[in-house]
């Protein structure tokens, strides 16, 4: 049986100031702010790893697509992880987790649209993927899953965060009409079938119509796309540094290497390679499928391990945001993403039509970065089918003003980010100014590194 936690999240309403260039009452509005502080202070393995599996159940509450009326949505882009899969790595010695990876839809979790998928992913040869995406699977089918193949759990995931996203964007706001075109989608996944089956999966329940002829699928060779721009001495020094600080951090974890130790005992093998084996990745999978650890002849693997391994993990990520090193990687790490986001973004400003409605199909490396690098520093790590949104919005009383809106798992982080803190504090809209995140990309996230542009940043070593 899975334990049920329930979050009481408290609101506050904050007046806000007159501006009466926009003609608002300001006993009218009022802007609902949660209280970040109302989640539980001590860390909670156990709790934190529920919050991480994302094991569909009631339906999701989000603030995408809200804005003033007068407002008109004029563009999305959404960068995702992909859903529940199975382990990367395997505990040696131990016998895997026994996931069936073939879609059902009479098993849990399912979805009203999970049989209709199946039988238009097996319909799929009209679609253009590049290179060696069209060689991959359209949707998981093996019996025992394959390492790092994407689950059940993980397809009814974001065929959610799909339907989810159409209620809002295309029921309402009619971001997509049922004519749409090819060209009105940006389309682009790493050459996992993760990652592919996963964007597949939203697409599916998002589009208006899903049709294959208007599928184009680009893949993407880096986990952090940094497509053409990957060249950047100085994000590897600042990684590898972090890597360093994960060391240093784990070595002196006293409880952690009594627990690797007995663990090594139980299934017979080095401590060394016990560690080496990355067992919490494993571990994780069994926790969120609610499989029982595995046993040996010696013993079993129990919750004990399991939670001071991933307490341990959620240390490194306090500490992460502590030390800075992983922001610096982050800044480097993600500007060629954040670049082409922004250009994209201001074209649709001057008027394009095209590529008004994006999706990026990535992992958690690629995520976790990205949140980093825009300041978001309350932000848990990136859960399965995570979702980051970049909605770009017309105010329809001065229609050449653009604004933007972010948003992690449904909730607006906007005003967590380091380019729009100060906006909110005396604006009365909602969003932020397009400029304020233009002029972060373009010029602000270099400033740390004394620097005037990415190649720059790239090649500048620090004092």
């Amino acid at each position: 049986m899975y334990v049920v936690y329930v979050l009481y999240l408290s609101v506050h309403l904050i007046p806000v100031n007159p501006v009466r260039e926009d003609g608002l009452n300001p006993k009218s509005r009022k802007r609902i702010m949660p209280d970040l502080l109302t989640e539980p202070p001590a860390i909670d393995p156990v709790y934190e790893a529920h919050v991480y599996c994302n094991i569909p159940t009631i339906a999701e509450r989000s603030m995408e697509g809200h804005a003033p009326h007068y407002f008109k949505l004029v563009s999305v882009q959404v960068l995702i992880r992909h859903g529940d899969r199975y382990p990367l790595y395997a505990i040696p010695k131990t016998k895997r987790p026994d996931i069936d990876c073939m879609l059902l839809p009479s098993r849990k979790p399912s979805h009203p649209q999970l049989e209709a998928f199946i039988k238009h992913m097996s319909k799929g040869s009209a679609a253009q993927m590049d290179g060696s995406l069209s060689s991959l699977a359209r949707y998981p089918s093996h019996s025992l899953c394959e390492m790092g193949e994407l689950t059940q759990t993980g397809v009814v995931q974001h065929l959610r965060n799909g339907q989810l996203l159409r209620e809002i964007y295309i029921n309402k706001h009619k971001l997509l009409l049922s004519d749409w075109t090819a060209k009105q989608l940006y389309l682009e996944t790493t050459g996992k079938s993760r990652t592919l089956q996963s964007a597949l999966a939203l697409l599916y329940t998002f589009l208006p119509d899903f049709d294959w002829k208007k599928i184009n699928m680009r893949h993407q060779w880096s986990t952090i796309f940094c497509s053409g721009s990957c060249d950047c001495p100085m994000r590897n020094h600042y990684l590898e540094e972090e890597q360093r600080r994960q060391y240093s951090l784990r070595v002196k974890n006293n409880d952690l290497e009594k627990i690797y130790v007995d663990m090594a005992k139980i299934v017979g093998i080095p401590t060394r390679q016990l560690r080496a084996s990355n067992p919490i990745d494993s571990l994780l999978c069994y926790f969120c499928h609610n499989v029982s650890f595995p046993c040996t002849k010696t013993g079993c693997i129990g919750m004990e391990h399991f939670k001071v391994i991933k307490r341990h993990q959620l240390e490194d990520e306090r500490e992460r945001q502590e030390k800075k090193l992983y922001f610096l990687y982050a800044l480097l790490a993600t500007h060629p993403l954040l670049n082409q986001t922004v250009n994209r973004l201001q074209r649709i400003a001057e008027g394009k039509k095209e590529e008004v409605f994006v999706l990026y199909s990535a992992h958690d490396v690629t995520l976790s970065p990205v949140l980093s690098a825009l300041g978001i520093t309350e932000a848990r790590f990136p859960r399965f089918a995570a979702r980051l949104v970049f909605e770009l919005w017309q105010d329809g009383k001065r229609p050449k003003e653009h604004f933007i809106r972010i948003l992690y798992n449904g909730a607006d982080v906007t005003f967590q980010t380091s380019f729009c803190k100060d906006y909110y504090k005396r604006s009365i809209k909602p969003m932020c100014p397009l400029e304020k995140f233009v002029n972060f990309v373009k010029r602000d996230m270099f400033l740390i590194f004394n620097s005037t542009s990415y190649y720059d940043a790239c090649r500048r070593r620090p004092l």
